[in-house]
């Protein structure tokens, strides 16, 4: 089956890299068209107070002698607009609509627009050229109409000095994001060192021959890369702690297991050679090791890694009849008798029904298994508060205290096996079962007798 190319995506690097000069140009280009608005304003306003003086100075020349409006433009009105892009000035200068002196064609004002004395600053065109302006009202004693008095410039100056300032600040815009990128870089470096030294740490134990699953050694990390470290060691124990139960599960399987196959063997080898005894010792070797790879199939179901099982609602009651009725001939060949302790209804609880049957037959067949001959076994079903409780008690020999803190342990043999077939796996199973049910387990003799109870908490019953 061919596998599908894996997306990738794009460097960490890079990508930090773009986060942070991504918003560097985006603030330098809204820097830019900021002082480009800001120095074209500074630039008007410059030029229009220039604008403004020379207008002022010829205004103030306008007088009335003999009842005749008189003027004496000053040089030093048009000296103020001299300037070195060489801008073409005009001036006019009326009384009312009838010019006085000036250009006739340049622009003129609508009288009641303009307020008295106050110098005004317009766009225009004159000549296919823009224009800036400048232009004020005067009233004069015995004079009827308004003298109105206007000086205009061309726009070179300004348009020059505009742009020379925005050149020159977008060049300094432009050396600033670049050197701010030179000094990433390594920056970028510097602050990724600790990642990549995590990196390597994983990455040497790639060239080890055996799996190295102890903590990483990764010295001092920054605090943004500390949860993914303590993650990575969490895992790396889990791992540790699995593998480490697989391999003593696999040694302590291969153990139990030699015993009934050497048996096997030898009874295969006698049958070979004629004897017609060793047929039973077979059969019976062969249901030995049935019940041996049963048990650890079952204890394997039981320890599945993984979050809780789903659960469903399971009758415990109808579980518990099934599990009877499967091992009662197990029970009369025992000369045990087997019986059923529970109310009618009110015993569904919600669980996982596999694994409660599981945890039931082991304690059914420990009990059937190690109790004496004329003994009886009783599976109880009972509520205790908000708590259903499902118990397995007998009346053999019991365990010692020594026993019962160990009981629950894989592959162990208790004083109470001593001359029977057993794997020493029920309680095992029994125990990682309930744990990954979240139900308890308890032990406790009855003199005589065990009696093992699960209790299955009230949040387990189903809605």
């Amino acid at each position: 089956m061919r596998a599908e190319p894996r997306a990738t995506a794009l460097a960490l690097r890079t990508r930090l890299l773009a986060a942070m000069v991504g918003p560097l140009i985006g603030i330098a280009v809204l820097l830019g068209l900021a002082g480009a608005a800001l120095i074209a304003d500074v630039v008007r306003r410059n030029n229009d107070r220039v604008l403004g003086g020379a207008l002022g100075a010829i205004a103030e020349t306008v007088a009335v002698e003999r009842g005749e409006v008189t003027l004496d433009l000053p040089a030093a009105a048009f000296g103020m607009l001299e300037n070195s892009e060489r801008d073409n000035v005009y001036y006019r200068v009326a009384v009312g609509d009838r010019l006085l002196t000036g250009y006739a064609d340049l622009p003129a004002p609508r009288i009641a627009e303009l307020l008295l004395d106050r110098p005004r600053f317009r766009y225009a065109r004159y000549r296919d050229q823009d224009v800036r302006i400048a232009e004020v009202r005067r009233d004069l004693p015995r004079i009827a109409a308004p003298v109105i008095v206007q000086v205009a410039e061309t726009l070179d100056t300004r348009t020059a000095l505009r742009n020379r300032l925005i050149a020159a600040l977008v060049i300094g815009e432009a050396l600033l994001v670049a050197v701010a990128m030179l000094l990433i870089r390594p920056a970028l470096a510097w602050s990724l060192r600790p990642l990549a030294r995590l990196r390597g740490a994983v990455a040497a134990r790639d060239t080890r021959a055996t799996p190295d699953l102890s903590p990483l050694d990764t010295g001092p990390l920054p605090a943004e890369l500390r949860p993914l470290a303590d993650a990575f060691n969490n895992l790396l124990a889990r791992l540790d702690d699995a593998t480490a139960g697989m391999r003593r599960f696999t040694a302590d399987a291969s153990h139990q297991m030699r015993t009934p196959l050497s048996v096997l063997k030898v009874q295969v080898a006698l049958a070979q050679r004629g004897d017609r005894h060793a047929l039973p010792e077979i059969a019976d070797a062969a249901d030995r090791l049935e019940h041996l790879v049963a048990q650890l199939l079952a204890l394997a179901r039981a320890e599945e890694a993984g979050t809780s099982p789903p659960l469903e609602p399971v009758d415990l009651r109808a579980l518990a009849v099934v599990v009877i009725n499967r091992r009662i001939a197990q029970a009369i060949a025992a000369g045990v008798e087997l019986t059923l302790d529970a109310p009618e209804g009110a015993t569904v609880i919600a669980s996982h029904r596999t694994l409660v049957f599981e945890m039931l037959s082991n304690l059914v067949d420990n009990a059937i298994r190690y109790n004496a001959r004329g003994g009886s076994v009783v599976v109880a079903i009972a509520r205790a508060d908000a708590d259903t409780t499902l118990s397995v008690i007998d009346d053999g020999p019991g365990l010692s205290e020594r026993e019962l803190a160990q009981a629950g342990e894989r592959f162990l043999r208790l004083s109470s096996s001593v001359g029977q077939e057993g794997s020493g796996l029920g309680l095992a199973i029994v125990r990682s079962a309930a744990q990954r049910l979240g139900a308890g387990l308890a032990l406790h003799n009855r003199a005589p007798g065990l009696a093992v109870t699960l209790r299955f908490a009230g949040g387990n019953r189903p809605h």
